[in-house]
């Protein structure tokens, strides 16, 4: 921000201000907080300097880069593809094409199975993570980073995903204990896991098009689509899981709003039983954890 650019005359809070005005017209749901999100980190200040510093000037490059942040706003573009980033978990992710933007409801399925592991870590040592379709590798990276006895395999079958979750394996000091494998489910994986996770497509094909323009526009729909009825993922995982498993391994799952009765009948056909089942933020069903009966 404070480049040798020549001065636009406007300052942080101005710029801030003409954002909020434009997402607000421009229909954006939540225009002030998207408005000082990109501008925090397209000038790369935090929160109280967004306050702090709101009289300093922005020089016209800044100013002409934020302004084209806020036309790919407008167009629906979502706030953290822009800035090509988001934060997971305390772990700072880059996004690429073919991930899914990782949100905050999938936090809980970090904060549900790191119990699950502890244990496991306490009596095991040393214990092994498989992550389907693991994206931008949050879960997995996650999981790594709060619990240093794991290991952790990401498996995806998006190239691109992977080479962005080994990115950020290493960006945060994990690439030691964290291997890419593309695979669809479970064909190209070898091993047995104390924990599979899995945060898969589970949208039915027919609701994909009616999602707000930032999903449907700026998501892959390979991390979208779960088929007609929402479940073709989570056949494949319960298929197959038993193969992979330590005796006493467990399986984690984010599941839609309305699925955890037909995704707890889909691991009970294969032989699961459900340990627990754990609602989101806004009281929806978000997470279910499975073993072998």
């Amino acid at each position: 921000m404070s480049g040798s650019g020549k001065q636009a005359g406007t300052t942080v809070s101005q710029l801030l201000a003409e954002a909020r005005r434009r997402f607000t017209e421009g229909g954006i749901d939540d225009p002030a907080a998207d408005a000082r999100v990109l501008i925090a980190g397209l000038l790369d200040l935090t929160t109280t300097e967004m306050l702090t510093r709101g009289g300093d000037p922005v020089d016209v490059e800044d100013a002409a880069r934020i302004e084209a942040a806020i036309e790919r706003r407008l167009a629906h573009e979502p706030v953290h593809r822009i800035l090509g980033e988001r934060e997971f978990y305390g772990l700072p992710l880059s996004l690429s094409a073919e991930t899914l933007e990782p949100r905050p409801d999938t936090e809980i399925l970090v904060d549900t199975m790191l119990p699950y592991l502890r244990d496991l870590a306490t009596r095991d040592g040393h214990i092994h993570i498989l992550d389907m379709g693991t994206g931008t590798g949050a879960i997995c990276l996650a999981l790594l980073s709060e619990c240093p006895e794991a290991s952790g395999v990401g498996s995806d079958i998006s190239a691109d995903a992977l080479r962005t979750a080994q990115s950020n394996a290493r960006r945060n000091g994990l690439q030691d204990r964290f291997e890419a494998i593309q695979s669809n489910w479970f064909e190209d994986i070898h091993g047995s896991f104390h924990a599979i996770v899995s945060n898969p497509p589970y949208i039915a094909t027919s609701v994909v098009d009616t999602l707000a323009p930032e999903v449907t526009k700026f998501d892959p729909a390979a991390a979208l689509d779960g088929g007609s009825d929402g479940l073709d993922a989570y056949r494949s995982i319960a298929r197959d899981a038993a193969r992979f498993m330590q005796p006493d391994g467990v399986i984690g799952v984010e599941i839609g709003y309305d699925q955890q009765a037909d995704v707890t009948g889909v691991f009970a056909t294969a032989g699961f039983k459900c340990l627990e089942s754990v609602k989101d933020y806004g009281q929806n069903d978000r997470v279910l954890v499975f073993a072998l009966k």
